[in-house]
């Protein structure tokens, strides 16, 4: 009886972990085509047909590159601060935005934080990374910067969080440098009176490294808590989140995370061996126990 018992509990083990990678899988590769309303994608046409506010504006994805630590920039209390200083064991999301932009930015900034704060997302701003929003308008001071910070750690709904969210200014060579080094191209529109720009957030390691790009002004929150989970080299990250990234890759063309089916399954054979030598192994003492038996009478 204790054999049999063995041999269903075997049985039973091996079906509940494919169901379980079976089950993770299959609903998060649902949630991912599910199309996404405010994804950037890179235009298709010649350079020479794209309008001509668009000209020189870029993103230009320099995954691994590292970030320019040294530099310095003017943080929203009015303090010269070193761009190192915000890497402190944890990852980062990049911002590059302007404080005074008349629209793209704040959705941006709103997006990202809306993605922050959904339902599920475990993760928190001051705990397990940073968000760092860095203005490109070298015109632009702590001031707005302040107001900026205030604005969007009331709108995150977590006041314990302020020391988790920075937004800096900064002169014309530490802004170049910045943006040059996340390949992130704008230029100022002397008609419009203001900057051209594409819309992105950078996911960085925390050692200063690129680790991800998401487009657009809605990054999906799983993107985004994979991304987390990816740039702190697992660091952070449940055993679902784990799991998920097993079956999930990064596609660099979308800066979206899709489904990798070959890996689902390489994980249900996987289970599926494990499960067989485990069966084989309760058959096998069963036959011992027998043998034993039979030789005491």
């Amino acid at each position: 009886m204790q054999a049999k018992r063995g041999v269903g509990a075997t049985f039973r083990w091996g079906a509940q972990a494919v169901i379980l990678v079976l089950a993770v899988c299959s609903v998060h590769s649902e949630a991912f085509a599910q199309p996404g309303g405010h994804d950037f994608k890179a235009p298709r046409e010649p350079a020479s047909q794209r309008p001509r506010a668009l000209e020189g504006v870029a993103i230009e994805q320099k995954l691994d590159a590292q970030l320019p630590l040294d530099l310095s920039f003017v943080d929203e209390q009015g303090r010269t601060v070193r761009l190192g200083q915000y890497f402190r064991g944890r990852p980062v999301i990049l911002a590059p935005v302007y404080y005074e932009c008349p629209m793209l930015c704040t959705q941006v900034l709103n997006g990202l934080t809306s993605a922050l704060k959904s339902s599920g997302f475990s993760y928190e701003v001051g705990r397990d990374f940073d968000v760092l929003a860095v203005s490109f308008n070298p015109r632009e001071g702590p001031k707005l910067a302040a107001l900026k910070k205030l604005a969007y750690v009331d709108r995150y709904g977590r006041p314990d969080s302020a020391g988790g969210w920075h937004f800096l200014t900064g002169e014309q060579a530490a802004i170049t440098a910045l943006t040059d080094a996340v390949g992130f191209s704008y230029k100022w529109d002397e008609q419009a009176e203001q900057y051209s720009h594409l819309a992105t957030t950078i996911v960085l390691t925390p050692t200063g490294r690129v680790s991800r790009y998401f487009y657009g002004i809605q990054p999906a929150p799983r993107d985004v808590r994979l991304g987390l989970v990816e740039a702190s080299q697992h660091l952070i990250g449940t055993l679902a989140d784990q799991v998920l990234l097993y079956c999930f890759h990064y596609d660099p063309t979308t800066g979206r995370y899709g489904w990798v089916a070959i890996n689902l399954l390489r994980a249900g054979g996987v289970l599926l061996l494990v499960t067989g030598v485990l069966f084989w192994g309760v058959m096998w003492r069963r036959e011992r126990r027998g043998v034993y038996a039979r030789i005491e009478r």
